[in-house]
């Protein structure tokens, strides 16, 4: 009995030094290495790191902007406000922790365009919340890192390749109809006249979109993923503290049933409809879609000795990302330009005029859609002002030096694209105004340092769908134009909110008329 005990005491004051192991003497180390070089921040508390800190300034923040009805494009101060108060004290790079995580912020734009600029293997995607985000995410290329990253990467790239995409206009216009007619119908239903929430509806046609494309299958057939993959982002859009830190995920806490049901009907549904052979019913060669590609990838696996469960791992986890990232990023996207649009008139009608001069009473086309600069440098600064992602994050797999700093085997990097985005420094005085015309030139013309412009990431791991996201934008976005006018309802509420993806919080409400025939 004795020695059962003392076995007892031993072990758990084992546990009770690993845990005080990773959850302080391990950040510390880390920690350490960037004082030394002169990097600062605010000090951390046990356990929590910064996070009470970060959440006393969102309350505060919160509670300032009741109230407000302005419409203002800089907002960085909304969804970072810890930023912007830990960047007037200790300048433009700090470090900070969450939970047990060092963080190194940076939005200095030498190390910006660095952090752009490498292509090393250890510099890699931060590990901040991927224990979090893993029943969403699990081991795909968004998430994944070094050479699996680079694996996947050459696998899943081909897909997007413009050739490619270029080949999908039809398909996304055959998606954009069931969009317009039920938009015309509310419209007539309302006397000429009507007040329609736009987001949502927007999503349905970037499902279907991605879903027809990437796998063959029509929305109506990945509806059910879509709803449940949108309950699972919002089921994992705060950190778990517990499991951030301990890396335990098993205990059957409420929120984990929860994941790991849904987790479960996401699997089911995906090889569902791989086992269905859903992908020959679409308008792409079977031959020739993402989910294809990702298969061929599995069953190379698999004759190579890789289990059936890793197999089946890698097929749904890329599916969920292709789901997510691919679908949900453009609608946002779509619906932010949508609102910018909505309050510059001006810009409206000169984007319809292009749209109505190039496609000649017909759908666009590819020859169409490239030609439409007007509505590119729309979107372009659409993307600008209210790019899906906010940060860039970054993580040192290994020790590294950029931009003259000795990075930390572990530090996690965050670079804050809203605040990149609306610098006067690099974009000039006007900054956080709607104003296309600063593309005109391009990206290179826009801005001081094009590296700064970051919608779709950054460096090598710059989105793989952007070709496809800028096309798909194009496409909805003048097909709405050419049919419809637009403003802002009175009703309203600008809040850009952080929701793993920066979103109107409470939705776009346009007020909407069919667009006269000439």
């Amino acid at each position: 009995m004795g020695l059962f005990v003392a076995f007892l005491v031993v072990t758990l004051c084992g546990v009770v030094l690993h845990f005080y192991y990773i959850s302080w003497v391990r950040p510390e180390r880390i920690r350490g290495k960037l004082r030394r070089q002169g990097i600062g921040g605010p000090p951390p508390a046990f356990l929590h790191g910064n996070l009470k800190e970060v959440k006393g300034f969102m309350k505060e923040e919160k509670e300032r902007r009741e109230g407000e009805e302005n419409i203002k494009h800089d907002y960085a101060s909304v969804i970072f406000p810890y930023f912007e108060k830990w960047r007037k004290e200790y300048g433009p790079i700090f470090m900070y922790t969450m939970g047990n995580v060092p963080m190194l912020h940076v939005s200095h734009p030498d190390l910006v365009r660095e952090i752009n600029l490498c292509k090393s293997l250890n510099l890699g995607k931060a590990t901040y919340l991927k224990k979090t985000h893993e029943p969403l995410f699990g081991h795909g290329i968004l998430k994944s890192n070094g050479e699996s990253w680079a694996y996947q990467r050459k696998i899943i790239a081909p897909e997007f390749f413009m050739d490619k995409v270029k080949g999908m206009v039809e398909l996304m216009v055959d998606s954009a109809i069931p969009l317009l007619n039920t938009w015309e119908r509310r419209i007539e239903e309302g006397g000429g006249r009507r007040e329609i929430n736009i987001d949502e509806d927007l999503k349905s046609y970037s499902a279907d979109v991605i879903s027809r494309a990437s796998f063959g299958s029509s929305y109506s057939k990945g509806k059910q993923i879509f709803l449940k993959l949108y309950q699972l982002k919002k089921a994992v859009s705060k950190p778990n503290l517990l499991v951030e830190i301990t890396g335990i995920r098993h205990i059957p806490t409420r929120r984990n049933r929860d994941l790991w049901r849904l987790n479960k009907e996401i699997r089911s549904l995906i090889l569902q409809v791989v086992k269905d052979g859903s992908i020959n019913q679409g308008q792409c060669s079977p031959e020739n879609n993402f989910l294809q590609a990702i298969l061929r990838t599995a069953n190379i696996a698999a004759a190579a000795g890789v289990s059936a469960g890793e197999a089946e791992d890698f097929v749904v986890d890329n599916c969920k990302t292709i789901y997510f990232a691919g679908h949900e990023t453009t609608a946002i996207g779509a619906t932010w330009c949508l609102l910018l649009l909505a309050l510059h008139p001006q810009w409206q009608e000169r984007a319809r005029a292009e749209v109505n001069e190039l496609c000649a009473g017909g759908p666009p086309d590819a020859h169409s859609l490239f030609k439409m600069k007007t509505l590119m440098m729309v979107i372009q600064e659409g993307l600008r002002l209210y790019p899906p992602g906010a940060v860039v994050s970054r993580g040192a797999l290994k020790e590294m030096e950029l931009g003259g700093i000795l990075l930390p085997k572990g530090i996690n990097i965050f670079v804050p694209v809203p605040t990149m985005h609306q610098d006067p420094a690099i974009w000039g005085s006007d900054a956080h105004e709607f104003k296309p015309e600063r593309f005109a030139g391009g990206v290179t013309g826009a801005c001081r340092l094009p590296q700064m412009y970051m919608p779709f990431g950054a460096g090598s791991r710059t989105c793989l769908g952007q070709n496809f996201a800028v096309i798909e934008l194009k496409v909805v976005l003048a097909l709405i134009l050419k049919q419809f006018s637009f403003s802002l309802s009175p009703r309203y509420r600008h809040s850009p909110t952080l929701r793993l993806i920066v979103e109107p919080e409470f939705g776009v409400d346009l007020i909407m008329t069919k667009v006269q025939c000439a």
